[in-house]
């Protein structure tokens, strides 16, 4: 079934109008007529099951036919600290961390990243991430649309993590698998969690010391060397699949 998302401010207690790029979509793509059945979210954790009532070249408008606090999403919401990766990486790690559940993706500039962001260009890649967030959530059957923030330093994403209750910092050098699976389930019952991925050269040495100072906890992934979007997906990986209830 089709799903869509819309501003609270397009919501009423009967019916939902939907504008902008998707009426398009609706009418040209889809070619839904009159008495078809879509999903609708506000992108807050409300799901509405509806059936759309008229169509124009402005505006869809559906009837609510049932709503209800959305089940989909993971009980702790899980913040990444992503170190920027070099090229299209992060696009492709947007949208699988938004599939595996994410709530909020924070990109971060270490001391061995390559990358540096143009101050001019910032918020237009930032927009279009967030773009691609929306698709992602769209395709997973998300009742939310995970936030791209602003890129940060890290001492900044330390400070912004002061309020977690829990944050991890996967290290090469870190304790053994067992630790690191202790570490896992200790998150149950958390209701905020923060995840910090180094870029493709790692972290320095002060920086996981920085984050070990914050309250971070360094957990190993394993022997093998992963790449900088491979790590982050597998963590998120990791925690859906602990985090996730019936």
């Amino acid at each position: 079934m089709p799903r869509f998302f819309v501003g609270t401010d397009q919501i009423s207690d009967k019916d939902i109008v939907i504008t902008g790029t998707d009426v398009n979509h609706i009418r040209n793509v889809l070619r839904v007529t009159p008495g078809e059945e879509v999903t609708v979210s506000d992108g807050q954790g409300m799901d509405y099951f509806c059936r759309i009532a008229e169509l124009t070249k402005e505006e869809v408008r559906l009837d609510i036919v049932d709503s209800w606090h959305s089940f989909v999403e993971l009980p702790a919401k899980i913040y990444l600290f992503q170190g920027l990766p070099q090229a299209d990486k992060m696009e492709l790690l947007i949208q699988k961390a938004v599939e595996l559940g994410v709530y909020e993706i924070v990109p971060v500039a270490t001391k061995r990243a390559v990358v540096k962001l143009d101050p001019k260009k910032e918020e237009k890649k930032r927009l279009r991430w967030q773009s691609i967030a929306a698709s992602a959530a769209k395709q997973a059957g998300s009742a939310l649309i995970p936030q791209i923030a602003t890129c940060i330093t890290f001492e900044k994403a330390l400070r912004m993590c002061n309020g977690l209750d829990a944050v991890l910092i996967p290290y090469e050098k870190a304790e053994g698998m067992q630790h690191a699976r202790d570490q896992v389930r200790a998150l149950h019952g958390k209701h905020s969690i923060g995840i910090f991925i180094g870029p493709e050269g790692g972290f320095e040495e002060s920086e996981i010391e920085a984050a070990r100072a914050a309250g971070a906890i360094p957990i190993t992934l394993g022997h093998r060397i992963l790449r900088t979007e491979t790590a982050g997906l597998t963590m998120l990986s990791i925690l859906m699949f602990e985090l996730e209830e019936d």
